[in-house]
């Protein structure tokens, strides 16, 4: 099932990212995925979007160093001509309470998954226009809405990617290029899996639905919001969350 389109996922070489980048490759998109290291779980990913009988290509670079991003967005302009979908999933924690936090542990995760972001659209964006199509998803988190103790540096990244959601929808819509944010909340990932059983439960306790989020459940919106079915939604968070954020 080809459908000749090209999704570009940052951050994809495990976790919600991954999952993201195979889901898409189940629909019959070329995938590009972006890394920072090169490492076995890249491989691994590379293997299984490439079973699904599409292209892949890796590129390598930092999305907070802006020279790197500029670099691999040519390098998949170069390969495949254009960029349909792009998935700004990168991103990183440094939780400790603000009393403790490093000012380098602050602007590290600032850089990542807000000056991140920024960086790899503001590449990718004239390609769009160009074509006069496309779709930028961009993962948030719940806590970008709720706060939430001991992530005031994540919870601020995360605050910052709505409002520069909400903002380039209102700058790019004009040229048929919807920008939305998914808001995960606890999701089954391998940074929650070295949780104790009883923290979980506990968690599952605050979350209506009673239980974790899976990743293809995050997945399954990101890959909707990529959709011609979703033709008229912009500027737009849709929470995944089990209900916890109501």
């Amino acid at each position: 099932m080809k459908n000749n389109k090209l999704a570009l996922i940052t951050g994809a070489t495990r976790g919600i990212g991954k999952q993201i980048a195979i889901t898409f490759a189940k629909q019959g998109y070329d995938i590009a995925i972006n890394y920072r290291t090169q490492n076995q779980d890249l491989e691994n990913t590379k293997k299984e979007i490439e079973a699904q009988n599409v292209k892949c290509i890796a590129v390598g670079g930092n999305v907070s160093n802006f020279e790197d991003t500029q670099k691999f967005v040519k390098e998949i302009i170069e390969a495949y001509g254009k960029i349909d979908v792009l998935v700004n999933n990168a991103g990183i924690t440094k939780d400790t309470l603000l009393m403790r936090m490093k000012k380098e542990d602050f602007e590290s995760v600032i850089n990542v998954n807000l000056v991140g972001t920024f960086n790899v659209t503001k590449n990718v964006i004239p390609y769009m226009m160009k074509a006069h199509y496309g779709r930028i998803i961009n993962i948030s988190s719940v806590v970008g809405i709720s706060g939430n103790a001991g992530q005031t540096n994540y919870s601020a990244s995360k605050a910052g990617i709505i409002g520069f959601t909400k903002s380039l929808a209102k700058e790019v819509a004009s040229r048929n290029i919807l920008v939305n944010a998914v808001a995960p909340g606890f999701i089954q990932t391998s940074m929650t899996d070295v949780l104790k059983d009883e923290i979980k439960e506990q968690i599952a306790k605050t979350i209506p639905l009673n239980k974790l989020g899976t990743a293809q459940d995050v997945a399954n919106v990101v890959k909707f919001l990529a959709s011609e079915e979703s033709s008229y939604i912009t500027g737009q968070v849709i929470n995944v969350d089990g209900g916890m954020l109501m």
